[in-house]
């Protein structure tokens, strides 16, 4: 007998052993999806792991699967060894990897149904509650799911009242599979096969000469599908022949009821594109033919190359000649970005090359999309180049022959909840190297511990130090902050410099972007009587104020409250004042000071729907927007040729984060937004307003000096074993109950630092100790760059085990994050 390895989409360690009846047995294969009973009635979708014939040493009974769901598997031999590697490197479980990694419309979930018994008691006593749960299933004709129950009845819960429903043997509860993806159908219109001989459709016009609508409707069909030239015959959709004969549907019915045409339905792409005329990627200039040879060079030595290139130097240019080669040698190309902001425009540029061989991938996408992007790619059905997120690392590639992870610094391509918890630059490696494929990582601003690697020998090199067209670097002017208030040339938050700028700018019909990273209206609020900051019920920061919905909002657990009318300590009427700004205040302000300015915003609050960060986009690209107002979304290599100014309304909050790395970020964020500045004809200006003109940081960003910021990082990183010195990982706990957090904790980092010693720091509070009602605690380690991934899982494990196994430590929440941003 048979018996395989199932995957379960749950955070448990192991693997879990079924039976595979004999009908079955030729068929199972490692990456298939079966249906297996779990616990006592639910059933879940799983994916097989490896099939083998030893029967496990248990005493308890192995179930049987309930049936394979797939005639091939949905996942190739190499991704599921890529799992392998998440998890272990990340500390994770496979069902967690499972869970992060396949597309809602291909994880099935059993959903809870229930029916009355036919024969059940009638004289049992009924509460009201009851009663009304009871007129609900009595009237259904099949079983009905829990959440159908509750919106029928009214009842919010129903689970009480079914238990007690169940006790008193009333009704059934069963577990039903649904799949989730559908193949999205379009109708189309074919004439009957008799009908398409040329005598038998002389006779149809005879009959139709007085049914005018009719016969104009099959001589449009004629004309669209070209069907008198057996060569050259077109399918015709219902849709587009109404549209293109002008006439209704109901005259269509009427040719079919006469037998003349018959309807079928056909499997349509959801994101099928219109392919024009494809172009022929740009020529390269001398500098981007130099970086490209470097590159090819390069990837004949070391399998991952960094590509250093100043912004607006046309890294992109030579991303899409890689490609191009990838694809001559019947290869798959994967490009990566962190923000679906990019694939906005990068989509449009892509497209004019490659056609209807790009696919697109991110989280915006519905789940039908991507399910059908995943089942195209699994069955070579086009997309030999995806452009996406993080998540497109889990997709089913056939032979990758090279990754591209564009503005490889950004945090966004490191995932932070649920676990696993990857950094997909560094996940992209590995999966490249599974394929035997490159990988090159692109940025302005590298990662310390990317340049690292490429000084040190890990990675190749290849530096673009000049701007594509000769395009200028911007100018960066700073402003002193605290001179400028007390000389009184601020209005608001403007330095009158950057008011002048703005008005000359926009003068010239240029466009300009303003950055300030904080979304909302105000940080916090505070009571002028009393001083009272209104703080989240459940988090333990202030409540950032959204004047758009007049409420005051938790950017960490979603909270909102209406703004107060007055105090509720001190009862003061209109008592409250706003501190700090975000980008909604700018935008408010803005709109004072250049009413006529045509402005938009863009950060988490205005970009929910992929349609609003296209929108967004695609208007100040066609010069619709005069000023953009944005937070770091808008520093992520977007490229707008009218932009000539930008504005750093306070770069401070940036620098003062205490974090090892806010030095290096601020150095990012800074020179990247400034990047968006400069125009083929005009060099850019960026005003950088703050209250440190003379910080090492902003002084290297006035001079575009990466190479002194990394020495300077470097030296101190060292100095305390950070990054790239040391691989960290970072455990977090939490807990409802103070003490008993600080108890587990303490125990744990003690287990720690039985085996660890030194390299344990901890346990901390982290800059906001409490989020969602969870107190929390953090315990860092420094491990060794060369010590062994999976003998350090097993010794944190072991010490996990050892120290919070006792009962009133079952509560305690355990995260895991390696190499924590």
């Amino acid at each position: 007998m048979k018996y395989i390895e199932v995957i379960l989409p749950l955070p448990l360690p192991n693997t879990f052993t079924y039976a595979v009846p004999e009908a079955d047995e030729n068929s199972i294969q490692p990456g298939m999806r079966v249906v297996v009973p779990f616990g006592k009635k639910k059933l879940y979708s799983g994916i097989v792991y490896y099939v083998h014939i030893l029967r496990p040493e248990t005493t308890y009974q192995i179930k049987e699967i309930v049936g394979i769901l797939d005639e091939k598997p949905i996942l190739r031999r190499p991704q599921i060894k890529f799992w392998e590697w998440i998890a272990n490197y990340y500390q994770a479980h496979l069902g967690e990897v499972y869970q992060s990694a396949l597309p809602a419309g291909l994880k099935l979930e059993s959903e809870t149904l229930v029916r009355v018994k036919p024969d059940f008691d009638t004289n049992v006593h009924f509460s009201e509650r009851e009663k009304k749960i009871l007129d609900v299933l009595l009237n259904q004709k099949k079983p009905i799911s829990l959440s159908a129950l509750a919106k029928d009845s009214g009842i919010s819960n129903v689970l009480p009242q079914l238990k007690l429903l169940l006790e008193k043997d009333i009704i059934e509860i069963s577990e039903q599979l649904t799949e989730k993806f559908h193949p999205k159908t379009e109708t189309y219109i074919r004439l009957r096969p008799e009908i398409q001989q040329d005598e038998k459709l002389h006779e149809i016009f005879d009959q139709l000469k007085s049914a005018k609508k009719q016969l104009s409707l099959l001589m449009n069909y004629i004309d669209l599908s070209k069907c008198l030239d057996p060569k050259n015959v077109r399918e015709v959709s219902r849709k587009i022949l109404l549209e293109k004969s002008g006439i209704s549907p109901a005259v269509l019915k009427a040719l079919t009821d006469k037998k003349i045409f018959e309807i079928y339905e056909k499997i349509v792409g959801r994101l099928d594109f219109s392919e024009d005329e494809l172009q022929k990627p740009s020529i390269l200039n001398e500098f981007q033919t130099k970086a490209l040879q470097e590159i090819e060079k390069k990837f004949k030595e070391k399998p991952v190359v960094l590509l250093h290139g100043v912004t607006s130097s046309g890294k992109t240019e030579l991303y899409i000649h890689l490609i191009q080669k990838v694809l001559n040698e019947g290869k798959q190309a994967l490009y990566l970005v962190p923000e679906i902001a990019l694939t906005t425009q990068l989509t449009a540029r892509l497209k004019r090359i490659f056609g209807k061989k790009l696919g697109v991938y991110h989280s915006k996408f519905s789940d039908a999309e991507r399910t059908e992007i995943w089942n195209n790619l699994l069955n070579d059905k086009g997309y030999e180049v995806i452009i996406g997120v993080r998540s497109s690392i889990f997709l089913p590639f056939r032979q990758l022959g090279l990754v591209i992870v564009d503005e490889e610094y950004e945090t966004s391509y490191k995932q932070f909840d649920p676990a696993p918890r990857y950094h997909a630059r560094n996940a992209a490696i590995v999966l490249a190297s599974m394929h035997g494929a490159h990988t090159l990582l692109g940025s302005a601003t590298p990662a310390i511990e990317s340049y690292f690697n490429a000084v040190t020998g890990k990675y190749g090199l290849v530096k673009l130090d000049r701007r594509f067209e000769e395009i200028s670097l911007p100018e960066i002017v700073v402003v002193d902050l605290k001179e400028a208030y007390h000389k009184k040339q601020m209005n608001g938050h403007f330095s009158d410099l950057l008011m002048h700028e703005m008005q000359k700018t926009l003068q010239n019909r240029e466009q300009i972007i303003l950055f300030q990273n904080r979304r909302g209206y105000a940080p916090y609020l505070e009571c002028k009587s009393c001083n009272y900051i209104p703080k989240c019920k459940n988090c333990d920061v202030s409540l950032t104020y959204h004047k758009t919905t007049n409420a005051l909002t938790c950017h960490y657990c979603g909270y909102t409250e209406s703004y107060p009318a007055s105090c509720p300590v001190c009862g003061t009427p209109a008592a409250f004042s706003t501190h700090g700004f975000g980008t909604e205040k700018i935008e408010d302000e803005i709109k004072k000071i250049f009413p006529e300015a045509r402005i938009s915003r863009m950060d988490l609050d205005t970009t929910r729907s992929r349609k609003s960060y296209e929108t967004i986009i695609t208007d100040f690209e066609e010069y619709k927007i005069d000023i953009l107002i944005g937070t770091q979304m808008i520093t992520k290599g977007l490229d707008f040729n009218k932009v000539s100014l930008v504005g750093i309304l306070n770069a401070d909050n940036i620098l003062n984060f205490p974090d090892f790395r806010s030095h290096e970020r601020a150095f990012q964020l800074l020179s990247q937004v400034s990047g968006r500045a400069g125009r083929k004809d005009k060099q850019g200006k960026v005003i950088l307003q703050t209250y440190q003109p003379k910080h090492p940081i902003i002084q290297q960003v006035i001079a575009n000096d990466y190479e002194g910021m990394f020495a300077n990082q470097c030296e101190e990183r060292k100095q305390f074993k950070y990054p790239p010195y040391t691989r960290l990982i970072l455990l977090i706990v939490r807990h409802h109950d103070r003490q008993i957090l600080q108890e587990a904790s303490h125990q744990l980092t003690n287990s720690l630092r039985s085996v660890f010693g030194r390299r344990v720091q901890g346990p901390s509070d982290p800059l906001i100790p409490k989020i969602q009602n969870f107190y929390i605690k953090h315990i860092l380690l420094k491990i060794e760059i060369e010590a062994s991934p999976e003998k350090t899982k097993k010794l944190i494990r072991d010490c996990i085990n050892l120290s919070l196994s006792q009962p009133s430590f079952k509560s305690v929440h355990l995260q895991i994050d390696v190499d924590p941003l």
